[in-house]
Parts: structure tokens; sequence; C-alpha cells
């Protein structure tokens, strides 16, 4: 799922949010590729969660260094969210034909409260990004924080402009026109990448 910059807020204040991640057992429900997107059903766009992001820089060298930085959901609406879950992501934005995004060339971690360990999010397909484990369901007023790391190989052609992104993404299922369907939030930043 791409994150939309539209609900981007980015700070250099994240030591300022406390961090936490619940460890929590793959969902029981449905898979949420068996329900629509309420998007799809012509719903206009859900502001239940509100996200931000902290630390992420408007520029990064490309190599080994981490990036870290931290993304936060808020549930903005009087309803508790159901069947909640948590995703990441590194890539870019491809506009036009014969562009690559950068996401194969980047490496996304999140922290593991639980093992107090960085964790690696690779999908199958190469791509930086992946599930987190975290809450099933927020409470009005409720917010999830996860700290989140990356960071872009030397190996990444700069033949091209990238217009980069990182964040997370808060997916939940909702109700319209009588019928169940998924409706997200994100917390993404933007950056470019550029030689050391």
């Amino acid at each position: 799922m791409k994150l939309r910059r539209a609900l981007s807020v980015s700070a250099a204040t994240a030591a300022l949010l406390p961090v936490a991640v619940a460890a929590a057992p793959a969902s029981q429900a449905a898979p949420a590729a068996e329900i629509p997107k309420c998007s799809d059903l012509g719903q206009p766009h859900n502001n239940a969660l509100v996200g931000r992001s902290f630390g992420i820089p408007k520029s990064i060298t490309l190599g080994t260094h981490w990036t870290t930085y931290t993304a936060t959901l808020t549930n903005a609406s009087a309803k508790e969210l159901k069947s909640f879950e948590l995703s990441a992501e590194l890539g870019s934005y491809v506009y036009n034909e014969g562009e690559r995004n950068l996401s194969p060339y980047g490496d996304l971690q999140y922290w593991d409260t639980s093992q107090r360990a960085w964790k690696t999010l690779r999908q199958a397909g190469g791509n930086a990004g992946g599930t987190i484990p975290g809450p099933k369901t927020l409470k009005p007023r409720e917010s999830v924080h996860v700290q989140l790391r990356f960071r872009v190989s030397k190996d990444l052609p700069l033949d091209q402009t990238y217009d980069a992104f990182t964040g997370l993404t808060g997916t939940f299922v909702d109700r319209y026109r009588d019928m169940d369907c998924t409706a997200d939030g994100v917390a993404v930043g933007g950056f470019y990448p550029r030689k050391g």
C-alpha cells in the first residue's frame, strides 16, 4: 500500500514522544485483501487516524549510516478502531515509465520493545517494508508510537531524481453504506537521497 504524503508532518523532536510498540499475535480476522477499501466504495477521506513523523531529514547521505525516526498514529475519532494493523514502508514515487523505485536499495527496521532489538522489514519482492506487531484495536484518543530507522545503499543509481518517503500506515475495518471496508491513516515523511 502506498503511503500518502498528505498527512505527513515532520519535526526534529523525536525525543519528546515515548516509544512503544505492543507485541501481539497475528490477527485472526479475515485478511484485509478480502474486504474492499472504503475509498473504492465512494467514502470520502477517512480522518479517523491522524499521523505524525518526527526526525526524517529533508535529505540523506547514501551509505551505511542509519537515520532513526518516530512515527505516531492517533485515533482522532469517537469510536474504537477494530482489526487494527500496522505496516511500514520505505520507497519512492514513480511518476514516469523507466523510473525505478528506491525501495530495493534501502533497509527499513523497527524497534521491537519486547525483544529490545531492531527487526528488519523486507517484502517478498525485495522492497523495504512489511507488517509490524501492534495492538489490534485503538480506542478514541489512543496513540501508537513506533521507532523506525532506515538507510539507502551507495549502490542506488543517481541517474534520476527520487521523490522518496518512509513511514507508518495504520489500517482498520470501518463501515460504509452498510458494508465492511478497510480505511487507513499514515505518518510519513519525504526525503531526497544524495552522495556523501
